[in-house]
């Protein structure tokens, strides 16, 4: 049977089962040098657990959401904050009220608690998180608070000196899922550096990495060093972003080999094998837990010629390309401009392809697709091109493309990255916050 899908296809939300897991509290302390990393300990249990439908099941608590435990840390300080539309702090009860959100921003919520922000540092897709991926983001005033927000994406990726020069405390709440072309733990970097440089404390409220459940993927060589891959790790990393942030300092990653003051406010009751349900999207093609679960696989093919959906209503979730035959493929689409891709890959171009929305959870990056497509892509004839070299920055070697032309299966492929990622396992073991 063959389907069509255009910009206004009924995207239909397919939430993953949550898992109740707990893990028990505890205090950990690690010491860098001259920089110590702190976790406030999770025995308190004067916080109320959440109880908004996305996570009453798993009784998670995001480090957001824990504010006995870091409010102390802001008072008399000047914060800077970097924050986009999953920085927010979910409500303690239900509400009747339909139109209310199960959440307030964490900006809103510590201004009503006196903390004293002075600017909103802003990652790629901007701090309400609707930008195109790659748009330039320009700095600016947020209508709601007239605080200033100030782009980290595009020219100024890393917070200069004088943009850092009224504030005593920066903090990193953003809600990633744990794959290195991924920019957000970019952006983590050049602030920890930053911050570093100017011996300004980093404190990170941690939330679940809903791609944490595995390690996979090639591990990126220094030579192809970019802003969608800056650290020698995998693909899929395994690992929060407090996590993320110990292995940036322990490894010494930041520029001179400095290393930065962290503060890490932990998720309560998760581990790596605790399924989540991410209750807002982290950037705008990434609807719902199907994509973010297939983008580690199908982020690979904005490297070349196929689209992946952008300009459709269920991106990261059907691959397709009008080069192909019809009778080859299952599915139909038309990319069209939408939020988060004003200009998509083959805009007003029927694609033809496979719809992906209803395969099974991944625990391993599928290369099956990739594999597959380059082959059919080969029979066309030489008027495209299916590799461009945005495919080697996020492969993070030549190595991937190079075995794909050279006609390896994607056991083979895989079976190549296995002694690196046992090495890569060893050196993430040391910065674990969570089983």
């Amino acid at each position: 049977m063959r389907f069509k899908v255009f910009k206004n296809t009924v995207l239909f939300q397919i939430i993953i089962g949550m898992v109740l897991t707990i893990s028990c509290g505890k205090k950990i302390k690690l010491e860098y040098d001259k920089t110590t990393t702190e976790y406030i300990g999770q025995k308190d249990t004067s916080i109320t657990p959440i109880v908004s439908k996305y996570e009453k099941d798993q009784n998670i608590i995001v480090g957001a959401n824990q504010t006995k435990r870091y409010l102390q840390l802001l008072k008399g300080k000047r914060v800077g904050i970097i924050a986009n539309q999953t920085s927010v702090i979910f409500k303690k009860h239900k509400t009747k009220d339909k139109k209310s959100k199960p959440h307030t921003h964490l900006v809103d919520s510590l201004i009503a608690l006196d903390v004293d922000i002075k600017k909103v540092f802003a990652p790629e897709h901007g701090f309400r998180g609707i930008a195109d991926a790659g748009e330039l983001i320009k700095d600016g005033i947020d209508t709601k608070t007239g605080l200033p927000i100030i782009s980290l994406y595009g020219k100024n990726k890393k917070p200069s000196p004088e943009q850092l020069e009224d504030i005593d405390m920066i903090i990193f709440d953003i809600q990633d899922v744990g794959a290195r072309f991924y920019t957000y733990i970019s952006s983590l970097h050049y602030v920890m550096e930053a911050c570093a440089e100017k011996d300004i404390p980093v404190l990170i409220l941690d939330r679940p990495n809903p791609n944490g459940h595995y390690i996979d993927g090639p591990i990126l060589e220094v030579e192809y060093q970019s802003f969608v891959g800056m650290h020698p790790v995998p693909v899929v990393h395994g690992m929060t972003i407090g996590e993320y942030a110990q292995m940036i300092n322990g490894e010494r990653w930041l520029k001179n080999h400095a290393t930065c003051e962290l503060t890490i406010i932990p998720v309560k009751n998760y581990t790596h094998k605790t399924e989540y349900s991410l209750p807002i999207k982290p950037s705008p093609n990434l609807p719902n837990d199907v994509a973010v679960n297939l983008y580690p696989s199908l982020c690979f093919f904005e490297g070349t010629n196929v689209s992946i959906g952008r300009g459709t209503d269920i991106q990261f979730q059907i691959v397709g390309s009008p080069f192909f035959k019809i009778e080859d493929y299952t599915l139909e689409f038309t990319p069209q401009p939408n939020e988060g891709a004003k200009y998509p890959k083959h805009q007003d171009k029927l694609c033809y392809g496979y719809d992906l929305s209803k395969h099974e959870k991944l625990n391993k990056i599928n290369l099956n697709w990739l594999v597959a497509f380059y082959q059919s892509n080969k029979t066309i004839g030489d008027n495209t091109i299916f590799f461009n070299p945005f495919f080697t920055k996020l492969a993070g070697t030549r190595t991937l493309q190079s075995q794909i032309e050279a006609g390896l299966s994607a056991t083979e492929i895989q079976k190549s990255w296995m002694t690196d990622l046992v090495q890569y396992k060893t050196m993430r073991q040391k910065y674990l916050i969570y089983d």
